[in-house]
């Protein structure tokens, strides 16, 4: 049996605590609003989806990680979609140092 992964628990929670913006659209919206701290895209996304969140999160100097499938990330989210937004600044932190370990 797999060792549940630490950065897809914390994500699901972040759902649960309602610290998550989800789908291109609101994601982006939130960019531009400066209201997200992390942006997280399935490795799946298509290229210019993918193309569009990575300009505008480095235009806005906001951190993207890019790591996980997008049936991944809908299984911990419960979820399907291929972009997500984590407005708490904890939970970004704590995420973005779980995808370096």
């Amino acid at each position: 049996m797999e060792k549940p992964n630490a950065f897809l628990q914390l994500l699901g929670l972040a759902r649960r605590a309602r610290q998550l913006e989800t789908g291109e659209d609101f994601v982006l919206k939130a960019i531009r609003n400066n209201s997200i701290q992390l942006v997280i895209i399935a490795s799946d996304t298509g290229q210019t989806s993918a193309k569009k969140l990575r300009d505008k999160a480095s235009y806005y100097h906001i951190p993207l990680i890019d790591r996980y499938t997008k049936s991944d990330l809908s299984q911990a989210t419960g979820m399907s979609r291929t972009a997500y937004g984590v407005k708490d600044p904890g939970f970004a932190r704590k995420l973005s140092t779980l995808v370096n370990e």
